[in-house]
């Protein structure tokens, strides 16, 4: 028989040591957060982007009209921070005083620092805590601190914690409530592999956890607790870490089950979907336009972006070494590219299929685009409201002393974030747009307790789980 979860202190409460995981973009509302808190564990609501809501309780479409992207990217942090307030009260309305309330940030998104103050300063009594990743986050301790909030960093190894640590944490240490270990090869979105390790090679995550208690209680972290996120679905699985005592006080985050609850906002189409994943169907890759590592599953879209890194090539205005064979090559064929023989065939061969028209990369390749998605690319561009710190799609960038520019060519490899995002989120057919999930989604399918299209509420999900199921 599984053993009763004990409670564990988080955020200046006791309370069950499961959290639901927060996902950005509308995922994570008010209504399945407050949710999970009612049944004594911790709901987190995501503040990136949140909705809002009119009068009537329908959504607030995010549209831009500022001219320029800087007028644009104040409309966004607007959106946020107004969405981030309205999501936490509906949270603290439903949790009926159990269990506590967290918000989720990335640290990388654009506009990050003002969006967190203006969310805490309308809402801080009503947030118990702040869990930030996606970057460094140096600056959340002392944020935090100042609105008597505790927060949990989120990182993936050891030395990334003791680096926050010792660099800015120290200043703020009453209010660090814990740290969030997320599996960079097994959670749900971007993930946080270094250059040195292996994206096709995951690594035992108890090592790993082991070593960052270790570095906690060098400092003198003894209690402070350890979030597992990333890969966990049945806590029987995860047995051995219960109440061990090398690892210290550990609490289990669940990114990706909560998705499948009558609580969670997204589509039913999204939700049927979930259901028919098989093991492998969720990738790996690096498209995202933040340059990091993110899981989604390997839908149309991500498979057209699969295609479409590989319909690249090397040329040149002229013959240059191995490019001697020219090939007319745009909407009217009125510029002449030169390209290797044999590359040439393969240039040829995606004209002809279609895809007639070329975008620069930053590396000085090309890649070959229909018209249609040319089109849509270079407007997305041209759209774009800022919604990361670094953008290599857009190439935007948080910082006013280069013009908001990364100064570096736009990529056209990758893609608007914020509207595949936006897109899925408020119903547009999943398999079109990015669509994120942690690796094991694909236990929807063969998990019993979702037999014959079963969609739980999240009371009956956080049982099941405590069951160790």
């Amino acid at each position: 028989m599984f053993p009763k979860l004990e409670s564990i202190k988080i955020s200046g409460a006791d309370v069950l040591p499961l959290i639901e995981g927060g996902k950005g973009v509308a995922i994570t509302s008010g209504h399945s957060s407050g949710a999970w808190a009612e049944t004594g564990g911790i709901g987190t609501v995501s503040a990136v982007n949140a909705d809002s809501y009119d009068n009537k309780g329908k959504v607030i479409p995010q549209i831009y009209n500022g001219k320029t992207r800087k007028d644009r990217h104040q409309e966004l942090i607007e959106y946020a921070v107004s969405g981030g307030i309205t999501q936490a009260k509906i949270a603290h309305d439903l949790r009926k005083g159990n269990g506590r309330i967290h918000v989720n940030i990335l640290w990388e998104m654009g506009g990050a620092e003002k969006v967190l103050l203006g969310i805490l300063e309308k809402a801080g009594d009503i947030i118990h805590g702040v869990t930030c990743g996606a970057g460094m986050p140096y600056r959340l301790g002392d944020i935090c601190q100042s609105f008597g909030v505790y927060y949990y960093p989120i990182i993936s190894s050891a030395r990334a914690f003791k680096i926050l640590y010792k660099r800015a944490y120290i200043r703020s240490a009453k209010w660090l409530g814990g740290v969030v270990y997320e599996d960079p090869w097994l959670a749900g979105g971007h993930n946080g592999l270094s250059n040195n390790e292996n994206p096709i090679k995951p690594e035992d995550p108890y090592p790993r956890v082991l070593e960052l208690r270790k570095e906690m209680r060098n400092i003198g972290l003894f209690e402070t607790p350890i979030v597992m996120a990333g890969g966990v679905w049945h806590l029987r699985d995860w047995l051995n870490w219960i109440n061990n005592k090398d690892l210290g006080p550990i609490v289990f985050q669940f990114g990706t089950r909560p998705l499948l609850t009558k609580e969670s906002p997204i589509s039913k189409i999204w939700k049927e979907r979930l259901l028919t994943l098989n093991k492998g169907d969720i990738l790996l890759h690096r498209f995202s336009p933040t340059n990091f590592y993110s899981s989604a599953v390997k839908n149309t879209f991500i498979k057209d972006l699969i295609e479409r890194k590989k319909r690249q090539l090397k040329t040149s205005f002229s013959k240059v070494g191995e490019m001697i064979v020219p090939l007319k090559i745009g909407k009217n064929k009125n510029k002449t590219f030169y390209f290797t023989k044999e590359d040439a065939v393969k240039a040829a061969n995606w004209l002809k299929q279609g895809f007639t028209e070329i975008l620069k990369t930053p590396e000085d390749s090309i890649v070959f685009v229909s018209e249609k998605n040319a089109n849509e690319i270079r407007k997305d561009q041209k759209d774009c409201m800022g919604c990361l710190s670094q953008c290599k799609f857009s190439n935007w960038s948080d910082n006013i002393e280069n013009n908001y520019s990364t100064g570096k060519k736009v990529d056209p490899r990758s893609f608007c974030i914020q509207k595949t995002l936006q897109n899925i989120a408020h119903g547009k057919d999943p398999e079109n747009e990015l669509m994120f999930a942690g690796h094991n989604a694909w236990k929807f399918k063969q998990d019993p307790f979702y037999s014959n299209g079963f969609i739980p509420s999240v009371k009956e999900l956080v049982n099941r789980i405590m069951t160790g199921d």
